[in-house]
Order: structure tokens, then sequence, then C-alpha cells
């Protein structure tokens, strides 16, 4: 069963005083190259959920979200009460006016607000992991979904190209006849005398050249371990990404001996449904 590295989960946490949402998304990538936003204040646990990412998305390009919203009339933000009462003592030694007038412009000195750091308490950090895990576990059947629709594509283009196969071993007899009656063709055309058993000898060791047996043989089992693959119980990109490979390879030997053109139309057609699995490919986990 192969996974798409395309997907997205998400998961919200109600909490007494604050709603937490988590997001996950990711795209293809050779790696997994993981972006991480998240307040400052959760930053000490940044490297606990990079861990807990790392283990459950093996590749992809990953960007994780984790935004707070505070629900509680509560606020982190205070007033530095003594910093503001210095600030108004001084303005009144150069400004004559109202207390009102005063404390408007004393708080917007520096300092006259602080922010209180929040400790991250174990019990809080336990439910955010475990909704981490929920978004973790929605993003896996997203890939999963994606793998079913690509294993299908796959199975398509891999089928298409065993037909096409089957065409080119079908006119391939007649393909070496026509190489043959050119060649005669050519010599008689010489009109010169030649010696027929050097003749044949030459014609059988040029026809040789253009034999596509053994490519043929390789594509099929090549096609062949493809189909086997996608039906393994991991998800394998890489391997996958290597037998297309070897595929394209056999494809282009064929192509480029077969000096035929009706042959030649069909490994067109089959190098368009390889590149198309090559494109798909690069989705795979």
């Amino acid at each position: 069963m192969i996974k798409s590295m395309t997907g997205f989960g998400k998961s919200i946490l109600q909490l007494p005083t604050k709603k937490i949402t988590i997001e996950v998304k990711s795209l293809n990538s050779k790696n997994l190259d993981l972006n991480a936003r998240i307040p400052s204040q959760y930053r000490e646990k940044e490297l606990a959920m990079r861990n807990t990412i790392a283990k459950n998305l093996s590749r992809g390009k990953v960007d994780f979200g984790l935004y707070v919203e505070i629900t509680a009339e509560e606020t982190s933000t205070k007033i530095n009460e003594a910093v503001v009462k210095d600030y108004i003592k001084q303005l009144e030694a150069i400004h004559s006016g109202e207390t009102t007038e005063l404390l408007k412009m004393a708080v917007r000195m520096p300092d006259a607000l602080k922010t209180i750091r929040e400790e991250i308490d174990e019990e809080e950090f336990k439910a955010i992991n475990n909704a981490l895990l929920d978004a973790l576990s929605e993003i896996n059947t997203y890939r999963t979904d994606e793998g079913k629709a690509l294993e299908k594509d796959f199975n398509l283009r891999v089928s298409n190209i065993g037909n096409l196969l089957d065409k080119v071993i079908k006119i391939d007899p007649e393909r070496i006849e026509a190489v043959r009656e050119r060649l005669h063709k050519a010599v008689s055309d010489l009109k010169e005398e030649v010696d027929q058993n050097r003749f044949e000898q030459e014609l059988i060791y040029y026809l040789e050249k253009f034999d596509i047996t053994e490519e043929k043989v390789r594509l099929a089992n090549h096609l062949e371990y493809f189909t086997t693959t996608l039906q393994s119980s991991d998800s394998n990109g890489k391997k996958l990404g290597f037998i297309t490979q070897e595929i394209g390879r056999e494809i282009n030997t064929i192509g480029s001996k077969s000096n035929y053109a009706p042959m030649q139309q069909l490994v067109v057609q089959m190098k368009d449904e390889l590149e198309k699995i090559k494109e798909q490919l690069l989705n795979v986990l």
C-alpha cells in the first residue's frame, strides 16, 4: 500500500482558559523538511513535538502550526504598577496636567506593561501532544487515501505500457522482415554480384544488432516487479523510482534498436505513459 506525501491534519483542543488549534500540512520532498510555527511560551516543548512529527511522517515538506486563542477573561499581560506610578511622578514634576492625561502618557512608556511568562503545565502539554497525535493520524489517513488514487493510476499506466509491449512483440517479426527486405533492396540497387553466403552471414550479424528479445523480456519483468512493489505492505517511493528508471532504460533501448516506424510509434506512447508515472511518483512516500 503506497502513501502520498500530500496531506492535511487538524485538531482542536479546548482547555479551561484557551483554545488550541493544531494544523499539519505536507507536500512532497526528498527528505523530512519540517517548519514549525508555535507561540514563544511553547518553545521549550518544540523539540519534543518535532520528534513526535518525525516519528509519524518520515518524508515530506511539513508545515506544523500551533495556534492559541485565549477564551477566559484573564490575560497574561499586566500593568507594571510601580513603573507607571514612577512615570506619573516624573511627569508631574515637569508638567501640571490632569492625572488621567498623565496616566495615558505613562502607560505608553517603556516597561509600563509586563507579560507574565506562563509555565507549561505537564497535563496541558500531555493534552496538546494527544491533540498533535490526532492531527498526525488524520494526515496519515489523508495520505493513505491519496495513495489509493495514485496506485489506481499507476496500475493503469503500467497496464498501458504492458499492452503496448504486447503490440511491439506482435509486430517484431514483420519488423525484422522489413529490415531484411530493405537490405536486400539496397544490395540489389548496387547492381553488383555478391557472395550470397557472405551476404547472409552479414545479414544475420546486422539483424542481431537489432534484436530486442532481451529488452522485451526485461521490460516485462520490470513491469511485473513494479506492480508487485505497489502491493507490498510498506510505501517505498524511492524503490519504485529505481524500477521506473530500469523500465525507461529498456524502452529507450527498444526505441533505438527498432529501426521501424510502427514500432517507434509504440515506443513513443510507452514513454508518454512512463513520464506520467514519473511525475506522480514525486508525491509517493
